[in-house]
């Protein structure tokens, strides 16, 4: 029987319907580039891409040449551009130009083809590139949004196969992000206690759908997961922002995160999904404040979602949350 269950951290429901894992679905199979000699993202292929914005490098290595562990670059498909005039025009057709930064974080030298891959120095590195990035454009008052995110795999929406993250930041906070974070601070005013911290607190207790935990951080598939296999990773307690985190922290989180990847690739094997990394709107004070907290979310793409999702912005998800922790916690009995 499929029930409707409510999302109180992003205010929305979601339908846990089993039976529709009946029905028939049409794979597509994925084109991409598979040799290292033509891929911009590999070691050697520096004068492939733009020049580099940041790198973590070995050695003092020159920039642009090889020697690095993970690199920046401008997207040479931008969304949105540094060099674009920071203004807001009014009127019955409000617009910004298009003023952003749009950048590309090649996560690795190495001609890996999925996150699951990576090893804990792969992992931590990464995380420090994201700390490091998001620190450096939070200078920047013209931009009060940062969108921290991941496309791995054709039904993802990726179309570079070497590991790659993306940075979009913009002159404004989008609808769903102001509503997220307006949320999180009125949860907090009325519990004295973080959204986050409340939802940990209980899954504990429910323990179903926990998965694992390192240090500080706990990974669960969240009550009301809005894709077959979906897992949250957060923390009760309040560790900073991927900006502000401590270095201790971002190993415990590049800990879990291997943890997780691998138990995701254990079930599903190859697997298309996208990754989130919370970032509280700039300039906002309050994003340092307990209402908060580091959330990743991992949304593998199992399945496509057709007019009553886009109609109703309310997913159907397939795989009960309680079965997806199970089979990646490695249960075998009950």
């Amino acid at each position: 029987m499929s029930e409707i269950r409510y999302d109180r951290l992003h205010d929305s429901h979601v339908i846990i319907a089993p039976e529709r894992l009946q029905r028939p679905d049409n794979t597509r199979e994925e084109t991409s580039v598979s040799l290292e000699s033509e891929c911009p993202f590999c070691d050697g292929n520096e004068a492939m891409t733009p020049k580099e914005i940041y790198a973590i490098r070995e050695n003092d290595s020159l920039s642009n040449h090889p020697g690095w562990q993970t690199r920046v670059v401008p997207n040479l498909y931008k969304a949105v551009a540094i060099e674009v005039p920071h203004q807001h025009h009014n009127g019955a057709f409000e617009y910004w130009d298009g003023f952003g930064a749009h950048e590309v974080i090649i996560d690795t030298p190495v001609h890996y083809r999925s996150m699951t891959q990576w090893n804990h120095h792969d992992m931590l590195s990464w995380l420090r590139t994201l700390r490091e990035r998001v620190d450096d454009l939070r200078r920047d008052h013209r931009i009060t949004f940062i969108s921290l995110f991941k496309n791995e795999g054709y039904d993802a929406g990726s179309t570079q196969s070497h590991c790659h993250t993306q940075l979009i930041g913009l002159p404004l906070v989008p609808k769903s992000q102001r509503d997220f974070y307006r949320r999180s601070r009125e949860y907090m005013y009325n519990h004295n206690r973080s959204m986050m911290e409340s939802i940990i607190s209980d899954e504990e207790d429910a323990e179903i759908r926990m998965i694992d935990k390192r240090g500080d951080f706990n990974a669960f598939c969240p009550f009301a997961s809005s894709y077959p296999f979906e897992v949250m990773i957060g923390s009760k307690k309040c560790v900073g922002q991927i900006d502000t985190v401590s270095d201790e922290h971002l190993d415990e989180l590049a800990s879990l995160l291997v943890s997780v990847m691998q138990k995701l690739s254990i079930q599903l094997n190859k697997f298309a999904f996208n990754l989130w990394v919370s970032t509280p709107p700039l300039g906002d004070e309050s994003h340092l404040c307990d209402a908060h907290r580091l959330i990743v979310r991992i949304m593998p793409r199992l399945y496509r979602f057709g007019g009553f999702e886009i109609n109703t912005d309310m997913m159907i998800n397939p795989v009960e949350p309680e079965l997806a922790a199970k089979l990646l916690r490695g249960d075998n009995h009950g």
